[in-house]
């Protein structure tokens, strides 16, 4: 790709990321006052602490109502339900493309693919794409496999780019009953 087509791909990108982002908002702004978020996680953006004696403890700032949390520094992911209560906490092991802390929506789901490791993966919840196309999403192995043959590495970099975030299976049957598209995932560090 030229220098300017990958110029006007990231500017493209950008633009539709931007304008996902704002109908989010608006969509969350006129929502009905029972099923509304009334504002954004106020600690996304900075390390939210846990509670010291119990680590599976729902982080404070991670918005209200329904939604699942997933903290990046704890590899955790909390099924919150209506009131806030946690109906579900699991520990889950993430690819190496993190999506950037914020308040997400779930946008597409697939029942049984591939993974981008090359590892037959069922239940994805996917909720983010990074600035190169990555998918980030939730899903889980359906059995324990070695990479695929589609595994390759990228080009230069001897690493396959992954953003799949790993559940177990009976974690990825609660996570696919839960998060319906747009769903609301929070992401805090």
């Amino acid at each position: 790709m030229a220098p300017s087509s990958a110029g006007f791909v990231t500017a493209l990108t950008t633009a539709a990321l931007a304008t996902v982002g704002l109908l989010g908002y608006q969509a969350s702004t006129t929502a009905p006052a029972k099923n509304r978020t009334d504002s954004a996680p106020a600690a996304v953006a900075s390390k939210v602490p846990q509670h010291r004696k119990d680590p599976a403890a729902l982080p404070a700032a991670s918005g209200t109502g329904a939604r699942v949390v997933y903290s990046l520094d704890s590899d955790r992911v909390w099924l919150v339900g209506p009131g806030d209560a946690v109906t579900r906490t699991f520990k889950v092991t993430p690819g190496n493309v993190d999506p950037a802390p914020g308040v997400y929506a779930v946008s597409s789901r697939s029942n049984l693919i591939t993974g981008t490791d090359g590892i037959p993966v069922e239940h994805v919840v996917r909720f983010a794409t990074d600035v190169d196309g990555v998918a980030i999403g939730f899903s889980a192995a359906v059995r324990d496999a070695a990479p695929g043959p589609d595994a390759a590495p990228l080009a230069g970099t001897g690493t396959v780019r992954t953003g799949g975030i790993r559940e177990s299976r009976a974690d990825g049957d609660a996570m696919w009953t839960f998060a319906m598209i747009g769903a609301q995932v929070v992401v805090v560090h």
